[in-house]
């Protein structure tokens, strides 16, 4: 049994491994509860993760091994701190009345928040009667685990599209497409409000199709607001080699300026609003 403890503040490129090695796997993990959970992190500044000043959790656990993930830190529940939502509602109630005028709120990433549906649940509709704006950061590959109460207490969702092409996809994630684009087809038809992140990884997801490909898809989706380009970088590359893992991108490069101009020109081309 994971020890209950409180979680301090930090960063997302802190390094934390080992904090409760007795969690449960992340693929069998089941809690129907969601009192207690594993995060990495949180940090309490960001202006990047969804709109004004935010608070971002990072919460442990993914089914996905994407290979440029700058966190493979947050894919196990054993490397997270085993925390009670209490808890982690407690300190968000603190910042609550600095974020409210400023616009801001709270981010769910991880990891992939829907390791952990109750535990993430129960946060996001905490923050909600704190009268904070929700966002969720997912790839969308559990997307069947967000049912329609789940994502009524989310008013954004920061979906991942890693590639259009699907065996792309299965090369740099190691999971099927299908899921992704099922749980983006449904929050088409509800309205949810989306912002697509495309990680751009030179010779992984840069190829001219790939990139229309996911174009073609989001264009015609009225919810999504923001086509967000996100350029590959090697600030997580120490995080494999201190936890073992093998990295086959130490050798590829950031993605150069040229790169994500073409990027963010094949998007604009196909009618997508993109930064």
């Amino acid at each position: 049994m994971s020890t209950v403890q409180t979680l301090e503040p930090g960063s997302r490129h802190d390094l934390r491994v080992g904090i409760s090695p007795d969690a449960p796997d992340e693929n069998q993990f089941k809690d129907e509860q969601g009192a207690f959970g594993y995060c990495h992190s949180y940090e309490t500044s960001s202006r990047y993760d969804g709109p004004g000043l935010r608070i971002v959790l990072f919460v442990s656990g993914c089914l996905l091994r994407c290979t440029y993930c700058h966190n493979p830190d947050t894919w196990h529940l054993k490397d997270g701190t085993y925390v009670s939502a209490r808890h982690v509602l407690g300190r968000l109630a603190d910042f609550a009345p600095a974020l409210r005028p400023l616009g801001g709120g709270l981010t769910i990433s991880g990891g992939e928040p829907m390791v952990q549906p109750a535990f993430t649940r129960r946060i996001f509709a905490g923050a909600k009667e704190l009268g904070l704006h929700t966002a969720i950061q997912t790839s969308g590959f559990l997307g069947d685990r967000a049912d329609d109460n789940y994502l009524s207490n989310i008013d954004l969702v920061l979906l991942d599209i890693k590639s259009s092409d699907p065996d792309t996809y299965r090369r740099v994630t190691g999971r099927d497409i299908a899921p992704t684009l099922r749980f983006a087809e449904r929050l088409a038809s509800l309205s949810k409000p989306v912002w697509v992140r495309f990680t751009l990884v030179p010779g992984e997801t840069d190829d001219p199709a790939n990139v229309d490909g996911i174009a073609r898809l989001v264009a015609p989706m009225k919810n999504v607001e923001w086509v967000e380009v996100q350029a590959f970088h090697q600030m997580g590359s120490f995080k494999w080699k201190a936890m073992g893992l093998d990295y086959k991108l130490q050798d590829t490069p950031p993605a150069s300026r040229d790169l994500v101009d073409r990027v963010i020109g094949q998007f604009r081309a196909a009618g997508c609003q993109v930064r």
